[in-house]
Order: structure tokens, then C-alpha cells, then sequence
């Protein structure tokens, strides 16, 4: 398990995001995009609560955490200062502690989450979206849908309107070489276009570049920040 990060200097943040978003507009520019059409999420996981006035005071308006817990207690003490996801592994039992929260959340992958999401959408924040995690490398005891099996978990999903699912997130398997996670990131995208799906969380500090480059609208970056 990584360790906390502690001491973060907003400067230090601030150079990092500078960079991340010039990376960011060459990978668009390089694919046609806007740049503007592409978000970027800090992922705090490994933030502790008192580290995420620096990603404020360096310029980040939106973040996404991981667990439950560490959401709220992360909004009660900075609710304000940022928009807030869900990007973590989606548990049904904690969608209720979820949804007042954040604007999106990246990890739909079970039926029970879909019958938790009907079940607490009036305690929603206005606007919450979901996206449906995908496994599109086919790892076994990896979280996400699968790729076969996406037209029917979409048509069985009970939300409707009430939490419109409006894309779909994955995660490639772990490579030092960011092209290894291309053909994964062009699964999803033409997954998505099949289903007129407009949003695609995909691209981490190890491969955004790539994922950008292939159609993300989201990148949830991390270390690429902090270090």
C-alpha cells in the first residue's frame, strides 16, 4: 500500500499541473481535440485531509477520492473548494454515504450498486452522473463489466433519468509503457460511441497522455502532481 503524502507545496503543485496541462493540450492537439473538452481529476486517495488546501491553493477544482469515509470526512472539512467524484471501486452498501457528495461517479460495475442508486437518488447531489466501469483487458478479479456483456447491464439498469449513466471508465492492466494501455483506451471508446455514450474516464499518471490522445474526457492523475 503507498504511504501518505504529506507536505505538499502549492507551488510544487502548481508547476506539476502546468505541465500536466500542457501534456494535455499537445495529446488533444495531436488527436483534433480541444483541450478544454478534456477534465482533470486529482486523485487524493493518498491525501491526507489537511494536504488538500494545497491542491486548492495551486489552482485544482476538481478531485476524486476513493473510499467512502475519506469523501466525507475530506468534504466536511473542504466541501467548498472543489467538485468532488467517486472513483474508487463502487460498493453497494456505501453508495448511500456516496451520492450527497460528488458531481460523478466513475465505477458502476454490479446490480446491486444499480438497485442502490435508484434506492437513494433523492438524496443525490443535483446533476449526479454515473459512468460504467469496463474490464476491457479481461483480468480476472478485476472490478468492471464486461465488454460482452455491456448492452445488456445498460438495458437493465433501473436508473433512467434519475442518475443518467452518460459514459464509461476503465483501467488498463499496470505497464511501464504507456502504449501498452492504447488498445484498451480504443475498446472503450468505441464502446462508448456504439452505446452514444459522450463521457470517458480513462488515462492515469502512468498513460494520460495516451488516453487523451485516444478520446478521454477524464484523466484521474495522481502522483504526476505530488511528486
Amino acid at each position: 500500500m503507498a504511504e501518505l503524502i504529506h507536505g505538499l507545496e502549492p507551488a510544487r503543485v502548481r508547476a506539476n499541473l502546468e505541465a500536466v496541462r500542457a501534456e494535455i493540450a499537445a495529446a488533444a492537439d495531436r488527436a483534433g481535440r480541444d483541450p478544454a473538452g478534456v477534465e482533470m481529476c486529482a486523485a487524493t486517495k493518498y491525501l491526507p485531509v489537511e494536504e488538500l488546501g494545497a491542491l486548492a491553493e495551486a489552482g485544482i477544482a476538481l478531485v476524486g477520492e476513493n473510499r467512502a469515509q475519506d469523501l466525507e470526512a475530506k468534504v466536511a472539512a473542504h466541501g467548498d473548494r472543489f467538485a468532488w467524484d467517486f472513483i474508487g471501486q463502487l460498493q453497494s452498501r456505501k453508495v448511500k454515504q456516496i451520492v450527497p457528495h460528488v458531481r460523478v461517479i466513475h465505477s458502476l460495475a454490479s446490480e446491486s450498486a444499480l438497485g442502490q442508486l435508484e434506492r437513494h437518488a433523492g438524496a443525490a447531489r443535483a446533476g449526479l452522473e454515473a459512468l460504467v466501469e469496463v474490464n476491457v483487458s479481461g483480468e480476472e478479479g478485476k472490478a468492471g463489466v464486461a465488454p460482452d456483456s455491456l448492452e445488456d447491464y445498460l438495458a437493465r439498469a433501473p436508473i433512467g433519468a434519475v442518475v443518467p449513466i452518460t459514459g464509461l471508465m476503465t483501467m488498463p492492466p499496470l505497464a511501464e509503457d504507456p502504449e501498452a494501455s492504447r488498445p484498451y483506451f480504443v475498446r472503450l471508446r468505441e464502446l462508448a460511441a456504439a452505446h452514444g455514450l459522450p463521457r470517458l474516464s480513462m488515462g492515469t499518471s502512468q498513460d494520460y497522455v495516451v488516453a487523451v490522445e485516444e478520446g478521454s474526457t477524464i484523466v484521474r492523475i495522481g502522483t504526476r502532481l505530488y511528486g
